[in-house]
């Protein structure tokens, strides 16, 4: 597999970026301030990352997806690695992630590469998503925020 900024000669590759976020004007919106990444095998888009810089010390994923076909063989944590790497090598100081609530797998998975929960921001997609969202049964009502110090 390989991680590489995505051209911009190629599609953008809505149908993995719309697996993390379901709201296409959102997705858009921050791509237009992000680094959009990709990861491949056999040239084939099975995965995406969507950086940005929010603060000058500070990069936050933003999206981050894996193609259902290669999900739980360890594709989100290189990405997730690569991304921390990525944001060393820019001199921030934080890598900040949210995800819903709802994400229990997901939330393992940071904890795992090493976030902590810094804080909850309550009803975030209840106040910026016009569906209801669930994931695992439950209602996606709360941003979880996790952060990484990177001294």
């Amino acid at each position: 597999m390989k991680i590489r900024p995505l051209n911009s000669s190629e599609e953008i590759p809505f149908d993995l970026l719309l697996l993390a976020d379901p709201s296409k004007e959102i997705v858009k919106e921050y791509l237009g301030r992000g680094q959009c990444l990709v990861a491949l095998i056999n040239e084939e888009i099975i995965g995406v990352l969507v950086l940005i810089r929010t603060r000058p010390e500070t990069i936050e994923i933003v999206n981050i997806a894996v193609q259902e076909d290669y999900q739980g063989i360890g594709i989100g944590k290189k990405l997730i690695v690569y991304s921390i790497d990525k944001a060393r090598e820019e001199k921030a100081k934080t890598i900040e992630i949210g995800t819903g609530n709802s994400s229990v797998h997901q939330l393992m998975l940071y904890q795992r590469c090493g976030f902590r929960i810094t804080g909850i921001d309550r009803d975030f997609f209840v106040r910026h998503y016009k569906e209801e969202i669930y994931e695992n049964g439950i209602q996606c009502r709360d941003m979880i925020r996790l952060s990484l110090d990177l001294l």
